[in-house]
């Protein structure tokens, strides 16, 4: 078993460590106080503007896409300890980068299931960096985690389809380069296949009848740098029938060819939130005293940074496991390991990064230091891409399976 990484991962681990010393750290303050300046805080940051130029004239651009027509022709192995490296400044280096969902996801889907002349419109400006996109599926008045319980009708009109519904947290929806809604809704509610009733269409952010409402905080952040997540209201938007991706009633199947990728790619950042978790308690340890030496020699803290190191190396060898099975056997056959990661990452990183948090005392709440930010992220996605209890309840069923 070989666990060195290739030559080409090597290269670009190199040169994407030494872009976020050199330009991604240093931008992370100065981003801060020009967001500060906007006219709308929705407004992009000039200096991240020039991250982006910088990291496309490295060639540091589109790392995640697999397609070697549209991106690196990375795999899923050889990018996951990539999505490490810019998970450890995630407001930042994922869009800096052009890796920053939700447009990952939305990219994957018009690569894979569009058609030519969707990937035209959207595709294109998307991997350029020209336009932001945002996913809608999550609603208000459903459990969305049975994804099969959406209301939003998609109903035929002639050559139109007439969107009717209620979205919320859909990601980058407030930000103003925001030009694509991928949406998903019932065009078939009465179908006997419960996972056949869903398609997904294109619907342009100024088709008429499409309203963003108001943004949506997550623990009091607005998560600007992704664009935000926003409560949007579809009444009666129209856009024409070849707005459809793929066939009518595969949204549900697109939906998960979508999110399999999305989960090595969080999970991957999340060790990168807790390497810098890491880095910020043993850096505080060391140049604090407290009850007459450093904290550092502190029993206790030793216990925090030995679990926290244990811990990270467990989850990076799990995901990078998933990462090849995926690469090898496809998603289905690495349906439980995905899972797995899903289950384990956010949980264990949340509790690394609460550690981190205690270590600071005052200053680990303020925005003097990024853990506060870092532990919303990471509590958040026990929630995103579906909540921990029903890939629980999922791996469960499969594991009980082989005993019946």
């Amino acid at each position: 078993m070989d666990f060195a990484f290739d030559a080409r991962t090597e290269e670009l681990r190199a040169r994407l460590l030494a872009f976020m010393d050199e330009h991604v750290y240093p931008a992370e303050q100065v981003a801060h106080e020009q967001r500060a300046l906007l006219a709308s805080p929705w407004d992009t940051p000039q200096v991240v503007e020039d991250l982006k130029a910088e990291a496309r004239r490295q060639g540091l651009w589109n790392l995640f896409l697999p397609d070697a027509e549209h991106g690196a022709g990375l795999t899923n192995l050889q990018y996951a300890p990539l999505a490490e490296i810019t998970g450890r400044s995630p407001q930042l280096a994922p869009t800096a980068t052009n890796c920053a969902a939700p447009d990952t996801g939305n990219m994957e889907v018009l690569a894979q299931f569009a058609d030519e002349a969707q990937k035209k419109q959207w595709l294109q400006p998307l991997l350029a960096g020209e336009i932001r996109s945002a996913f809608a599926m999550t609603e208000p008045d459903v459990a969305s985690s049975d994804a099969t319980n959406i209301t939003t009708h998609i109903e035929r009109d002639g050559d139109d389809y007439v969107i009717t519904g209620r979205k919320w947290y859909i990601s980058g929806a407030m930000n103003p380069d925001c030009g694509i809604f991928i949406v998903m809704g019932k065009t078939d509610p009465d179908g006997e296949d419960i996972r056949r009733q869903q398609s997904m269409v294109l619907v342009p952010r100024d088709t008429p009848g499409v309203t963003v409402d108001r943004a949506m905080q997550v623990f009091g952040y607005e998560d600007h740098y992704h664009g935000g997540h926003a409560e949007v209201t579809f009444d009666h938007a129209r856009v024409p029938v070849s707005n459809l991706i793929g066939e009518e009633g595969g949204g549900f199947a697109i939906a998960q060819a979508r999110l399999g990728p999305g989960r090595i790619h969080h999970c991957m950042r999340l060790i990168g939130m807790a390497e810098r978790a890491i880095e910020l308690m043993c850096r505080r340890a060391v140049s604090r005293d407290a009850f007459g030496k450093p904290l550092a020699q502190q029993g206790v803290i030793h216990n925090w940074i030995a679990d926290a190191r244990v811990t990270v190396e467990q989850l990076r060898l799990l995901v990078l496991k998933t990462a090849w099975l995926m690469d090898t056997v496809g998603n289905r056959g690495a349906h439980t390991e995905i899972q797995a990661i899903k289950i384990a990452t956010p949980r264990a990183v949340v509790d690394i990064i609460d550690r981190a948090i205690q270590l600071h005392g005052a200053g680990g709440v303020s925005q003097d230091f990024p853990l506060a930010e870092l532990y919303a992220g990471a509590r958040t996605l026990m929630i995103a891409d579906g909540p921990d209890e029903v890939h629980q309840r999922s791996l469960a069923r499969r594991e009980i399976k082989k005993y019946l």
